[in-house]
């Protein structure tokens, strides 16, 4: 992101609230301020989606229904051609889909402390703060 908007200080991010990036998850917001706000000295706001609502998520409509439509029918036997078929998603309208197979294991059952989560620059927004917050750059992390 700092290549392609350099002028950048702040990322509004839309998230369904299921699974690792639910409105609940301590794990979630702790590495959105680590990996993100303080690493890149970007403002995040994170505004969730309700329970049963991401539907209406634009990623959903725009991004999931042309890559479903592209694969429908193919059998999908491996990751590498599941991937192929991602990538070979396109449209008429310009969207053209990169993707890439990350190769890491992830550890389960993390857990962020409330001493951890006290450490976040967080701010809950007034409408709906449990599904709407920011979390701000910790200036003694900022890029030099």
């Amino acid at each position: 992101m700092p290549e392609r908007f350099p002028d950048a200080n702040r990322l509004l991010v839309h998230a369904d609230c299921g699974g690792s990036n639910a409105n609940r998850c301590r794990l979630w917001k702790q590495q959105l301020q680590e990996k993100i706000a303080d690493r890149l000295g970007l403002q995040v706001t994170v505004c969730h989606y309700p329970t049963g609502c991401s539907k209406w998520n634009p990623v959903e409509h725009r991004l999931f229904s042309e890559i479903s439509k592209n694969w429908a029918g193919c059998p999908l036997r491996s990751f590498e051609r599941m991937l192929r078929y991602i990538e070979d998603t396109r449209t008429d309208t310009g969207l053209c889909v990169k993707a890439r197979r990350i190769r890491q294991d992830y550890s389960k059952g993390q857990r962020i402390t409330d001493a951890q989560m006290a450490m976040l620059a967080v701010k809950h927004h007034p409408v709906c703060p449990q599904w709407n917050y920011t979390l701000r750059p910790r200036t003694e992390n900022l890029p030099a």
